[in-house]
C-alpha cells in the first residue's frame, strides 16, 4: 500500500477481472465460527453421527440450488464450478474420518468436521501449483457452509439486502457468495487473498465486473462509505482518488475500449506476421468445459489439454470409458482443429485424493508425470486406450510430460503399441497415424533433442518447468523467485537447441508454458524459430495481435541479439522495446 498527496491511497494486488469501476465501499466482515470441543455421552454418538449426515444432505441441496441459479444466470460452465464443491462434500475419505472421530473420541460433529476439514485445507494450501492451491478456497467455502448448517447460523454475506451500487471489500469472497452478486448493485470487488485461477475470479470474469485480489489487509484498513476506484487491469485499488487520477483512468478506459475493438477485428484472422510467417496459435485447457472459451477467443485448437484435472477431487480414478468420453467430446467440438492431449502429469504439486502416495522430500525431483505413469501401467494403459479411441475423431495428438531420456520414451512407446494391438484385436477404431510428441521440460531432454527428434513427431516446450529446473529456482518461493528469469541466456539456448533439432528432422516445436502467452516475449520466441504458441484462451487475442504487428525479420534479429547477450535484463528490455514499438495499443492500459 502506498500513500499519495491529498489522502489518496493505493493498494496493490492481483488483477483477476478486467475493467475499472468507482463508487462507495461496502466492507464485509464474516463472523468466525466459534468451534468448541464438547464431549458427548456414548449413547449420544449415533444421533450425533446422524446429525452430521443430515447436515451433509442439507448442504448438498443448498449447493445444487446455488448451481442451478448460477447456470441460469451465467452459464452451465460457471454452474459446473460447484461440481467441485459437491465432490468435496461427498468425499468418503473426509466423511469417514469425521464419523470415526465422533465415534472414537466421542466429540461433537462440528468440532470433528472442522478439525478434519482444516487438515485437508492446510495440505491443499501447501502445493506449489496455483490452480490446485486455490482449490483450498473451495474447500473453505464448503467448510463454512457445512459449519453454518451444523451450528444453525445464517450466511453472514447475504447480499440480497443491497439497494444501491457499491464496491465490495472483504478478506475473501467465496464462490457461493460471488454467485449471489447482482451487477446492478455490485460494481466490482476487492479481497485480501485469492489468485487468478480461483473460482471466485472465474465468476467475476463471467459477470464482467472488475476485481482485484491479494490486497493483504485492505479489509481491515478500509471502512464502509470510503470512496474507491478498482482497476481490474493493473491490480490496484485507489482510495479517495484525486481529480488527476480520475482523469487518467478515464483515458485508460478509452484506450482499453479502443484495444478491445482492435482485438475483435482480428479475432478470426490468421496468426501471421507482417512479412508472411504463420504461427499456429492454440489454447491451454483443463477440461471439456473450456471448449467454449477456446472457440470464443479465436484459438486454432488446443495445444495443451491438462488431463490430470480429470483425476482430482474424485472418489475413484476415472476409468477408460470416462476419459474417452471427455477426450472425444473435446475433439468433436473443435474439429478440424488439433487437440493435443498431455498424458497424466500427477505428482510434484498435483495429487489425486484416491491415490495414497508416499510423501517425498522433493516431489518435483521425484515420482511424477511419465515416471509415475510408467510405474502404474494399468492406470496408464486406461488413459492411453481412451486417447487412442478418441483419436478416431481424426484431430487428436498426444504428448508425454517430463521426458528426461530415451528409456522413458521407449517404454511409453512400447506400452502404447500394446494398447494399439489390443484395440485392433477388439476391432475398436483409432487413428493409426496418431502423432505422439515429447514435452521438453527438463534440461536433459533439450540436450538430447537430436536423438529424441528421430523418434517423436513434435516437441512442446513446457517453459515453466524448463526454467525452474534449469535455474534451480522455484518461482513461488519469494526468497529465490527473482532468479526465475525466462530471458536467462541458458533458457534461450535450450529453446533454440530444441527448435533446431526439430527442424533438422522436419518436425515442429511449440511452447505451452506462460511465456507463450506473454506478448512481450512472443517476438523473441518466434525469432528463435518456435512454430506454435499455446496459452490460456483469454490471452489468445493479444498474442495474435502482437504476431500480426511484427516482422519475422525483426524477430530473428531480436533472437540473434539475445543469443549473444549475457544479461537477462538487457534481453528483456530489448524484447519490451520491440513489443511496445510494434503494438503500442497493448500497453496503453498500463498505468506504469
Amino acid at each position: 500500500m502506498s500513500t499519495l498527496p491529498k489522502g489518496e491511497k493505493i493498494y496493490h494486488g492481483i488483477a483477476v477481472s478486467a475493467g475499472v469501476c468507482r463508487g462507495k465501499v461496502l466492507v464485509l466482515h464474516r463472523a468466525r465460527h466459534i468451534i468448541a470441543r464438547r464431549e458427548i455421552a456414548p449413547d449420544s454418538v449415533p444421533s450425533e453421527v446422524k446429525r452430521f449426515e443430515h447436515t451433509l444432505v442439507r448442504t448438498r441441496t443448498q449447493i445444487k440450488e446455488v448451481q442451478r441459479r448460477v447456470s441460469e444466470n451465467m452459464s452451465d460452465a460457471e454452474g459446473d464450478i460447484f461440481e467441485a464443491h459437491l465432490l468435496m462434500l461427498e468425499d468418503r475419505v473426509v466423511i469417514d474420518e469425521v464419523i470415526r472421530m465422533i465415534r472414537e473420541q466421542k466429540v461433537n460433529a462440528d468440532f470433528a468436521y472442522h478439525t478434519v476439514a482444516d487438515r485437508y485445507i492446510a495440505a491443499m494450501e501447501q502445493v506449489e501449483d496455483d490452480y490446485l492451491r486455490e482449490r483450498a478456497a473451495d474447500m473453505k467455502d464448503l467448510t463454512g457452509r457445512v459449519l453454518d448448517n451444523l451450528l444453525e447460523v445464517k450466511d453472514a454475506f447475504d447480499l440480497k439486502h443491497l439497494s444501491e451500487p457499491c464496491i465490495l471489500v472483504a478478506h475473501d469472497l467465496s464462490p457461493s457468495t460471488t454467485a449471489q452478486l447482482n451487477k446492478q448493485f455490485v460494481l466490482g470487488f476487492a479481497t485480501d487473498i485469492g489468485g487468478k485461477t480461483s473460482h471466485t475470479a472465474i465468476m467475476a470474469r463471467s459477470l464482467d465486473i472488475p476485481a482485484v485480489v491479494g490486497l493483504h489487509n485492505a479489509s481491515d484498513e478500509l471502512e464502509t462509505g470510503d470512496y474507491a476506484l478498482v482497476d481490474g487491469y493493473n491490480g490496484t485499488v485507489v482510495i479517495n482518488p484525486t481529480d488527476k487520477t480520475l482523469f487518467e483512468y478515464g483515458q485508460l478506459e478509452k484506450n482499453k475500449a479502443s484495444l478491445d475493438e482492435k482485438l475483435r477485428e482480428i479475432l478470426w484472422l490468421p496468426s501471421v506476421t507482417l512479412d508472411g510467417k504463420a504461427i499456429h496459435l492454440s489454447a491451454n485447457i483443463e477440461d471439456q468445459f473450456d471448449v467454449e472459451s477456446v472457440l470464443q477467443h479465436g484459438a486454432e485448437g488446443v495445444g495443451l489439454f491438462r488431463t490430470e484435472f480429470l483425476f482430482i477431487n474424485r472418489e475413484s480414478l476415472p476409468g477408460e470409458e470416462d476419459q474417452y468420453q471427455v477426450y472425444r467430446q473435446v475433439a468433436a467440438a473443435l474439429k478440424p482443429q488439433q487437440v493435443i492431449i498431455r498424458t497424466l502429469d500427477l505428482g510434484g504439486d498435483k495429487f489425486a485424493s484416491t491415490l495414497q502416495l508416499a510423501k517425498e522430500v522433493n516431489p518435483f525431483l521425484g515420482w511424477r508425470a511419465i515416471r509415475f505413469c510408467l510405474a502404474q501401467p494399468e492406470m496408464f494403459r486406461a488413459q492411453l486406450r481412451a486417447i487412442l479411441r478418441a483419436s478416431a475423431e481424426g484431430n487428436i495428438k498426444m504428448m508425454y510430460p517430463m521426458i528426461s531420456g530415451l528409456d522413458e520414451w521407449n517404454r511409453a512407446t512400447t506400452l502404447l503399441e500394446q494398447c494399439k494391438a489390443e484395440l485392433r484385436t477388439e476391432k475398436i477404431p483409432f487413428d493409426e497415424n496418431l502423432a505422439v510428441g515429447a514435452m521438453i521440460e527438463i534440461p536433459s531432454a533439450a540436450l538430447i533433442a537430436e536423438a529424441l527428434a528421430r523418434r517423436v513427431k513434435f516437441f512442446s516446450i513446457g517453459s515453466n518447468d524448463l526454467i525452474q529446473y534449469t535455474l534451480a529456482a522455484d518461482r513461488t518461493n519469494e526468497k529465490v523467485s527473482h532468479l526465475y528469469e525466462p530471458t536467462h541466456p541458458a533458457i534461450l539456448r535450450l529453446i533454440k537447441m530444441t527448435v533446431d533439432a526439430a527442424h533438422n528432422h522436419g518436425l515442429w516445436t511449440g511452447v505451452c508454458g506462460e511465456i507463450g502467452g506473454d506478448p512481450v516475449l512472443v517476438p523473441l520466441l518466434i525469432g528463435l524459430g518456435v512454430d506454435e504458441l499455446s496459452c490460456a484462451p483469454a490471452g489468445i487475442p493479444e498474442v495474435k495481435y502482437m504476431i500480426r504487428r511484427i516482422k519475422f525479420d525483426e524477430a530473428k534479429a531480436l533472437a540473434e541479439f539475445a543469443l549473444q547477450c549475457e544479461s537477462p535484463w538487457d534481453i528483456y528490455t530489448r524484447c519490451l522495446e520491440l513489443a511496445r514499438a510494434s503494438a503500442p495499443s497493448l500497453f496503453e492500459n498500463k498505468t506504469e
